[in-house]
């Protein structure tokens, strides 16, 4: 009789489990509470050119493909690991075929699992030297959530500066340091070809500012207001054609998304008007903000 109970016990427990799982609910270790309405599945897509989508519903992860293996840009949480493999898997390609591990800046939601996804790959680890010491240290002494987020360490392979190139095969990308959000965040940029027409893409890190930060007098990161600046102006110059960044919100995913699965003449996401916006409006607030300080 208790056997029984307890065998119905584990099948309801187990029955809830699989639909918290489908939904996307289940508390995932490591992911701050805060970040889980971030983290939930979304279809895993081609985007343009030789670029995929396999990330959240809002983390943005780009899996960039190649014949002799590919990039990813950002790597998530530790805990969607197995679901990113199984994206890329949906995608026809395969994990362990990730050669090249870039991020967009050292922030937990896009860093914490570089140091598992390097063990499973073997792929080469890549990030501007500012934000390299943070990935490295797991997150110590980073400007903004040192104390408040941590990850495990992850080795630096190689230190990226500005201007620099990462090639894997015959394709190419360019990093653009464009610090504010944290003192190495980059902006990566590529070209593609897309029906016989050459298309400039932009990997957009963030500009945004995060709650309590201070552009004046901010004894963490003394040069914020300058680097804000700096970066905009970088921002302003580079050409866009196809508009892509660290979250989906920032250009438009989800909307975007549900027109190209729709299909039409045009990729939704060559979308050079949305890019200038974007960064306008950036500016705009960037501008409220240290007018509100001074």
């Amino acid at each position: 009789m208790l056997a029984a109970a307890t065998s119905r016990v584990v099948r309801i427990v187990a029955s809830w489990l699989a639909l918290l799982v489908l939904s996307g609910c289940i508390p995932q270790a490591g992911v701050p509470y805060e970040m889980r309405s971030w983290n939930r599945p979304f279809p895993p897509y081609h985007l343009i050119g030789n670029i995929h989508y396999v990330g959240t519903n809002e983390i943005a992860q780009f899996l960039i493909t190649t014949p002799t293996g590919h990039i990813l840009i950002d790597s998530g949480f530790e805990a969607s690991v197995p679901r990113l493999r199984e994206n890329i898997q949906k995608l026809g390609y395969r994990f362990e075929d990730i050669r090249i591990l870039l991020s967009s800046h050292a922030h937990i939601d896009h860093v914490q699992a570089h140091a598992v996804v390097r063990k499973l790959t073997g792929a080469q680890v890549m990030a501007s030297a500012a934000d390299a010491r943070f990935i490295a240290s797991g997150g110590k002494g980073e400007t903004v959530y040192d104390g408040v987020y941590a990850w495990t360490p992850c080795p630096i392979d190689r230190e990226i500066h500005d201007g620099d190139r990462v090639t894997l095969g015959s394709t190419t990308l360019t990093a653009h340091l464009t610090p504010g959000h944290t003192m190495g965040a980059t902006t990566w940029t590529m070209k593609i070809v897309d029906h016989r027409r050459p298309l400039d893409v932009v990997f957009f890190p963030s500009a945004n500012i995060n709650p309590g930060v201070r552009l004046i007098d901010n004894a963490r990161y003394p040069a914020i207001a300058a680097d804000f600046e700096r970066s905009f102006a970088t921002w302003k110059a580079l050409p866009c054609d196809v508009f892509l960044g660290s979250h989906g919100e920032f250009f438009g995913m989800k909307d975007k998304y549900a027109r190209l699965v729709a299909g039409g003449a045009a990729n939704p996401f060559i979308d050079p008007d949305g890019y200038r916006h974007f960064v306008a409006q950036a500016e705009q607030q960037f501008r409220e903000e240290l007018a509100s300080e001074r």
